[in-house]
């Protein structure tokens, strides 16, 4: 999986992946406004540039907040959600910030087992957070510290977000 910016022509993909694995998706105007708002959005995408992954990431204040993180149900268990979550770690790192922070919904486990794989811990519950078909439903919220993380692989795109350091005992998934 490449990793580049997100670009306008790739919100028709992104807000279609959201669709199909979200029961409360965002829509194409809300990835459009992240893109207008200059928020730090990415993609992961194949040889053939099909989309596989997206993740959205705020900063400010030494605090990260990543927004949105999406993996194509056909490409998941392969270690592309880890690797969009690292590289956005690594951004948020490099601009200063100190804790990275998430909502998850309860009924994600396997999102909140790779999140507490990467060390981000249950801080609280925002109750009935997110919409779903069958109404509302709480979101867990996690925080990491990104001063206490060390480094997050040995890949070059992880590397050169952390100043070229790298750990060949971590590479990534």
């Amino acid at each position: 999986m490449r990793l580049r910016p997100m670009a306008a022509e790739d919100l028709d993909a992104v807000a279609a992946l959201e669709a199909a694995i979200s029961p409360g998706p965002w829509t194409r105007g809300i990835f459009r406004d992240c893109l207008m708002a200059g928020y730090d959005a990415w993609v992961g995408v194949d040889t053939a540039d099909r989309l596989l992954a997206f993740g959205i990431l705020s900063t400010g204040a030494a605090e990260a907040h990543i927004l949105n993180l999406g993996v194509d149900p056909a490409s998941r268990r392969r270690g592309y959600g880890r690797r969009m979550l690292r590289h956005l770690l690594c951004r948020a790192r490099r601009v200063g910030a100190e804790r990275a922070f998430l909502e998850v919904r309860v009924s994600n486990l396997a999102a909140q087992n790779l999140y507490r794989s990467l060390g981000f811990h249950e801080i609280g519950v925002r109750l009935n957070y997110y919409r779903n078909p069958e109404g509302r439903e709480d979101a867990l919220v996690l925080s990491l510290s990104l001063d206490a993380m060390g480094t997050l692989g040995d890949d070059s795109e992880y590397a050169a977000d952390l100043g070229g350091r790298s750990d060949p005992g971590s590479a990534p998934q």
